[in-house]
This record gives C-alpha cells, sequence and structure tokens, in this order.
C-alpha cells in the first residue's frame, strides 16, 4: 500500500512539474524565493500593529516568531531527518524527467519547510485579523498554496511533501493561538 502511494505521489509531481513554461519559470522563481515575501510580511506586521495596538501587537508578534520557529525547526528535525525521504530531484529514477528551476536543495523534502511555514503564518494571522478583515483567512490561505505549489513547479517537492508541510503547519498555528489565547488572558 505504500509503494502505491508513493508512486502515486511521484505520478502527480511528474504531472504537475512538467506543466511548465519560460514565463511561470520566472514567475515561480519569484514566487518560491523566501526573502521575495518580506515586504509581504512587513506589510501584515503594519495591519496587525495598527488594527491590534502596541501591547497586543507585541504579543502577536513575539507569537508568530515562535510559531515559524517551531514550523521550520520541527518540519526539519522530526519529519525530514527522522523520514529521510529524497527531494524529487535526488531521486535517481526520475531526475531526467524533473523540470527544475533554482536547483535541488537539500537531499530530504518530506515535509516542506515552506508549506509548513506559509500555512502556519497564514492561518495563525488569518485568526488574528479576521474580525478586521473578514476574507483575509481565504486571501493568506490561496497565498501559502501558491508559495507551497511552486515548491513542486521548482522540482524539489512531492505533493505529499506540501500536503503534510501545510498539515503540520496549520496543526502548529492552531496550538500557538491557543497559547496567544491564554496569555492574552494573563498579560493584557
Amino acid at each position: 500500500m505504500l509503494e502505491y502511494l508513493e508512486n502515486l505521489d511521484q505520478q502527480l509531481f511528474l504531472f504537475l512539474n512538467q506543466i511548465n513554461s519560460p514565463f511561470f519559470d520566472d514567475v515561480m522563481r519569484w514566487i518560491t524565493h523566501r526573502f521575495t515575501w518580506i515586504p509581504f510580511y512587513i506589510f501584515l506586521a503594519y495591519i496587525t500593529y495598527i488594527k491590534t495596538g502596541v501591547k497586543h501587537f507585541l504579543l502577536i508578534l513575539a507569537s508568530a516568531a515562535l510559531l515559524v520557529t517551531l514550523s521550520d525547526q520541527f518540519s526539519v528535525h522530526l519529519f525530514k531527518n527522522i523520514f529521510q525521504r529524497y527531494r524529487p530531484c535526488h531521486n535517481t529514477f526520475i531526475q531526467a524527467q524533473i523540470h527544475l528551476i533554482n536547483g535541488c536543495g537539500g537531499l530530504y523534502g518530506f515535509v516542506s519547510s515552506h508549506a509548513s511555514n506559509t500555512f502556519a503564518i497564514a492561518v495563525f494571522m488569518g485568526m488574528m485579523l479576521k474580525s478586521f478583515y473578514p476574507r483575509i483567512l481565504v486571501l493568506l490561505l490561496i497565498w501559502a498554496a501558491l508559495v507551497s505549489y511552486s515548491r513542486i513547479y521548482a522540482g524539489v517537492h512531492y505533493p505529499a511533501d506540501i500536503l503534510f508541510g501545510a498539515i503540520l503547519g496549520i496543526i502548529l498555528a492552531f496550538i500557538v493561538l491557543k497559547v496567544y489565547s491564554l496569555l492574552e488572558k494573563r498579560v493584557l
């Protein structure tokens, strides 16, 4: 059964990865780069500050920093280093069929740190800001899905890496939301 699921994941990866063009190579190269989104994060911080005030903003910022740290470290130390599933671009059976746009990256890919981190931030910030901006959670989830898909397009993650990375990020977001709620009651 596991072999069947892995084969299905490979086939879906190859199908999605082979839908490419020079134009989308440039777009996805930009989307997948981690520093591309710094202005977006600054904007999220700004609107959070404007809507919540200094005390809440500082607690939200500390919670978001904790969340990204947990998400990033868990995706590596509890998944990649334990499961040691090769990235598609390191899989010698399919390497020749892969469309790469930025090189391969690290050896292991399960789970995607990009997916874990972006979905964690999307859910956490979406929940923080939804009372001010009712559609923000949906927009942030679309953003996280786009960044995550860019990793398949780039040839460095299987769909399962993305799916389970997203699940990890969402779970951690809800845990940190609970911690934030408890701290908010005690501190503020």
